[in-house]
């Protein structure tokens, strides 16, 4: 699966000249449409010239305006597809091999180009913020992502103190932002079609002075904008649904992180809570 061009101007923007850094940042900042246009309205927004952006979207690996602008839509189709639309357009092309190894081939190729993609430096930067006790951290998800934003909280938990889940589908997720101080942390899932409460939420974080990191898909969350972090993960496969298999891995990975950079603190905590399972019994014992 080819890179968006997003994803194309990131992994090259140091390779750019002054006036093409000049021009991806205006196409960055409201994209895929700032795209959307003609080519010498985005020039003029740019404030650079036509060729310039000529000699960009070539760098990008198209061979001219009208093929980045067709990439372009086909992005905003793919980030707003619902369920059926997103089956039937699989149902076309669908190969006849087995649906089992259909489906892992798509998921394969999500983790290695969600690994390929994740700067290292962003992983890092996040797992420090995860990993700092001196920050309440608070997590949640949309209504698919919801699942893992409960399976990171269940393990953060675990690791430090200060952990809080909110329920981002409930009408009661503002009374979670109240304690919210300055330097505080919300880590936030979304994927295609963003929710209108997630934005919401990560807006009014973002108010109250907290740090915000987003796990999203290839297309980026509109919560984007506001993201201190932001770790971007392949989610499509041959299904009415995405997959979230990549971002599965990547939330385990961050565990694996922050509980090697606590360890000292974590493991007093591990052999606390071992002690409360003992003392209720909650796990059979085959002694």
């Amino acid at each position: 699966m080819k890179d968006t061009a997003q994803e194309t101007i990131n992994k090259i923007y140091d390779s750019l000249t002054r006036a093409e850094r000049q021009l991806a940042g205006v196409i960055l900042e409201n994209y895929p449409m700032s795209g959307m246009g003609s080519i010498t309205r985005l020039a003029e927004k740019a404030s650079v010239s036509t060729p310039t952006v000529a000699r960009m979207v070539q760098k990008l690996g198209y061979s001219g305006f009208p093929e980045f602008q067709e990439a372009l839509r086909q992005e905003v189709e793919a980030r707003f597809s619902n369920p059926i639309a997103k089956h039937e357009s699989w149902a076309q092309s669908a190969p006849e091999a087995h649906i089992l190894n259909r489906f892992t081939d798509a998921v394969m190729s999500n983790i290695r180009q969600t690994l390929a993609n994740i700067d290292p430096a962003q992983f890092d930067a996040l797992t420090g913020l995860l990993a700092d006790e001196n920050r309440a951290l608070y997590i949640t998800g949309g209504r698919i992502t919801h699942a893992l934003s409960e399976y990171l909280h269940l393990h953060m938990q675990v690791i430090r103190a200060r952990v809080r889940h909110i329920r981002s589908t409930s009408n009661a997720w503002p009374h979670d932002l109240l304690d919210i101080c300055e330097g505080d942390v919300v880590l936030i899932y979304d994927i295609r079609r963003y929710e209108n409460s997630t934005l919401r939420l990560a807006e009014i974080a973002k108010r109250r002075g907290a740090k915000i990191a987003l796990i999203t898909d290839q297309w980026q969350s509109p919560i984007s904008q506001y993201a201190d972090v932001s770790l971007k993960c392949r989610i499509e496969a041959p299904s009415a649904w995405d997959s979230t298999v990549a971002m599965m891995l990547l939330s385990e990975t961050l565990i694996a992180a922050v509980q090697e950079a606590r360890w000292d603190q974590t493991e007093s905590r591990m052999h606390a809570l071992e002690d409360m399972f003992d003392q209720t019994k909650i796990f059979r014992k085959f002694v």
